[in-house]
């Protein structure tokens, strides 16, 4: 039995101890008895402390040694007394059932999920606010037990089971302090492998995780197309991830004059110098700033190596914002970012300066491939492409978004492999372009994606699904050898993976085989018999 099952055991002893009846007379005489030996001890040590003829010496005698035994076995059962629960009373003449039926009433809520005993307490303190919930796990020093009891908690605050929601299976301490906090289990996702993708003269088997069902069928189609026309080929012609804080100036002259002073090429090296101390993967490339008003926003643009490199790069920027107060003590920092980025959220400034990997992808699609793999014809896919991604994307004032869903593809790649899955709104703008080559009877299809933010190491590419799907691409951890080539080995693959969608998706389209194949892959028989009964 290991310490917690007997701590559990304890504090049940104690409880049923607490429910019973009143303290039996035997308990009531020892106490008497320990109450008088304490009187009588500490009275006769008194006596030999004040008798000058009879000093208490060491080693001691025969009566002095019982004395001293006496005085401290009595203090210490009456620190124990002091600490036990005191019982409630019980119905002594009450009938065997009745007593069972009000132990029933006065015992603890039934445990689920594998709570035990020992864990109750920590349970009812998660409950009542004594101990918060996020709290647990230093507490413990057991992810998976705070987990399952923060599970527990969280049950009998709403009142609602989460049986369905895993708890066995995921490494707790791996995510802790990284991933996600105050877990109380994880989501299954389905992963489909789509493939294999042949780019740059390598085949790599895509893995997806999404709950859309043809999206891998569509991909993986895009992928057959593009393999029997000869492979896709990619260039990636930008690596920066980008940070940019607001600060404030007392005046429009303060803030134009501290915006020359960081755009100098002649204080460029020692902002660098600066900058650079935070990490020897993350290198300054530039600052770009921005006036509104008396506030400036200072886009620093920085290499990460193998990270996605948010953090590396905001450490950077805290260092040069220091620095900076040497000079300019009248600046105040109003945030370290001031949406000018631009992290999660669509904007122009990425579209057009990039962030993290910018990538185009091209392929050459035979005109027989396109007929027999894809159902259409090459007019059919560029009028459709300039009618739909690039006209229509234009009335609806998309930014980013002249494609028919890189979205998809992107979400899918980024949950598989432990990316930002909210990274996806500017990872996701691309611009997809078809035109007639070759005398009109081939397709040239093309992506263009400015700001696909991807790592191989930090965040969630630690846990060992996510790790797993990586390390299938050949691009799992770091780059020992060229820090840095794994990152931009996923950014080509993903823009790659987009273009085999795209094409895919437009065909479709063009063939009008929308409807027929969502009702194929993305109906489950079973939901629509559930729902018709």
């Amino acid at each position: 039995m290991d310490v917690r099952r007997l701590g559990g055991r304890i504090a049940a002893a104690r409880r049923a101890l607490a429910a019973g009846g009143s303290r039996p007379i035997s308990a009531w005489i020892a106490n008497g008895l320990v109450i008088v030996s304490l009187v009588l001890s500490s009275c006769d040590l008194l006596r030999l402390c004040s008798d000058r003829d009879r000093r208490l010496r060491f080693p001691l005698g025969g009566r002095e040694f019982v004395t001293v035994v006496c005085q401290l076995a009595s203090i210490v059962y009456l620190f124990s007394l002091a600490n036990t629960e005191t019982p409630a009373s019980r119905d002594q003449g009450g009938s065997p059932n009745q007593t069972r039926a009000d132990a029933d009433a006065d015992a603890p809520e039934a445990l689920h999920d594998g709570v035990e005993d020992g864990d109750e307490e920590i349970v009812a303190a998660v409950v009542s606010g004594a101990l918060p919930s996020h709290h647990l796990e230093s507490r413990l020093g057991d992810c998976h037990r705070a987990a399952r009891l923060r599970r527990e908690a969280l049950r009998r605050m709403t009142g609602r089971d989460v049986e369905g929601l895993p708890l066995d299976g995921m490494d707790y301490q791996a995510i802790l302090g990284q991933c996600c906090e105050m877990p109380v289990g994880y989501v299954q996702v389905p992963v489909g492998v789509a493939g294999p993708l042949l780019l740059d003269g390598v085949q790599y088997h895509v893995p997806m995780a999404t709950t859309e069902g043809c999206l891998v069928a569509s991909v993986n189609r895009g992928c057959r197309a593009i393999a029997a026309s000869g492979g896709a080929v990619s260039s990636l012609f930008r690596d920066g991830m980008s940070r940019a804080p607001v600060v404030k100036l007392p005046s429009i002259k303060r803030a134009a004059e501290l915006k020359e002073f960081v755009e100098a090429l002649t204080n460029f090296e020692t902002l660098a110098a600066v900058f650079n101390r935070s990490s020897r993967f993350g290198k300054l490339q530039g600052i770009q700033c921005a006036l509104a008003g008396r506030n400036l926003y200072m886009r620093f643009t920085s290499s990460t190596g193998d990270a996605m490199g948010m953090n590396m790069v905001s450490k950077g920027v805290e260092n040069v914002l220091g620095y900076l107060q040497t000079d300019f003590s009248d600046m105040d920092i109003i945030s370290l970012s001031g949406n000018y980025c631009s992290d999660k959220k669509p904007a122009a400034v990425n579209w057009i300066e990039g962030r993290g990997k910018s990538v185009v992808c091209e392929a050459i699609v035979k005109g027989g491939v396109v007929q027999s793999v894809l159902k259409t014809t090459v007019q059919k896919l560029v009028e459709l492409n300039i009618v739909k991604n690039l006209a229509g994307s234009a009335v609806a004032g998309a930014l980013g978004g002249s494609n028919a869903h890189a979205s998809n593809i992107v979400t899918a790649l980024f949950i598989a492999t432990g990316q930002d899955p909210a990274q996806n709104v500017e990872s996701s703008q691309c611009l997809t372009m078809m035109e007639a080559v070759n005398d009109g009877g081939d397709l040239h299809i093309s992506v263009t994606m400015p700001s696909i933010e991807v790592g191989t190491i930090g965040g969630g590419t630690c846990l060992a699904s996510q790790a797993a799907c990586l390390n299938l691409l050949g691009v799992k951890g770091p780059n020992r050898d060229s820090p840095g080539e794994n990152a931009k080995l996923l950014a080509t693959i993903v823009a790659g993976s987009v273009l085999a969608g795209e094409l895919s998706l437009m065909a479709a389209l063009a063939s009008g085989q929308l409807v027929k194949s969502h009702m194929k892959y993305n109906r489950s028989s079973k939901d629509v018999q559930g729902a018709a009964s």
